[in-house]
């Protein structure tokens, strides 16, 4: 599939940006309906499965792995055991609070949770061979300082893994109409609407080399992109 190598100047001027204010809005959205979110079901199990394997995949137990956006820590804990450590992290602490409870519940030596926002380092630079981020991207408040961070946080060699749903490929109505509706009366948080080509050119933009893109859904058309990047060595 061929990419595109517009500069990061490019991408920025296409892609959208949450306020200022964004991280607090996620912080409190995500905190008030986190014990709903979690008892929801995931929508489609077999194209989450599908990710999972492909991750899977991806991961050994040599390597420090950091995922941003964890929710409520489901996708951490089956990925945990496929590495040395793994850090996941989220900005809401009603998610991650809820994760802790399923740790203790199950636990799994490699992992631990903390809460922080997707762009706030957590470590030193270049410490994580692999970095994930499911569902996240679209939900943050600057795509471009998000990936510049995770830039700074992978070893060179190192694994961008993510899975984005790229709002700009629904219906029209939804980013112009039914998100703003939505958020008027509390029912979505702040989204970046972008297409999977803007998402691809923004990661290319920062410097990350696309290994592989691809769509796990299985029920019908997927607008959820699931991409691995590579940072050079």
């Amino acid at each position: 599939m061929p990419l595109s190598t517009v500069s990061r100047t490019a991408a920025a001027a296409v892609l959208p940006k949450a306020s200022a204010s964004g991280e607090g809005l996620q912080a409190r959205f995500w905190n008030r309906i986190a014990r709903k979110y979690a008892a929801d079901p995931i929508a489609d199990q077999a194209g989450y499965e599908a990710t999972l394997r492909r991750v899977e995949a991806l991961l050994s137990t040599d390597q420090d792995v950091l995922e941003i956006g964890c929710g409520t820590g489901s996708t951490a804990l089956r990925l945990a055991p496929s590495t040395r450590r793994l850090l996941a992290t989220d900005v809401s602490s009603g998610m991650i609070a809820i994760a802790r409870e399923k740790l203790a519940v199950a636990p799994v030596s490699p992992l631990h949770f903390a809460v922080a926002d997707a762009d706030v380092p957590v470590s030193d630079p270049a410490v994580h061979d692999t970095v994930l981020a499911f569902n996240l991207l679209h939900l943050v408040s600057d795509l471009d300082r998000t990936l510049a961070f995770v830039v700074r946080a992978l070893r060179p060699g190192g694994l961008f893994v993510s899975k984005t749903p790229c709002i700009s490929e629904m219906h029209p109505l939804v980013p112009r109409v039914a998100l703003p509706l939505m958020r008027a009366i509390g029912k979505a948080p702040p989204v970046l609407c972008f297409t999977g080509q803007q998402l691809q050119d923004a990661i290319v933009g920062q410097g990350l080399v696309i290994d592989a893109i691809e769509r796990h859904g299985t029920r019908g058309r997927d607008i959820r992109v699931f991409i691995v990047a590579r940072k050079p060595e």
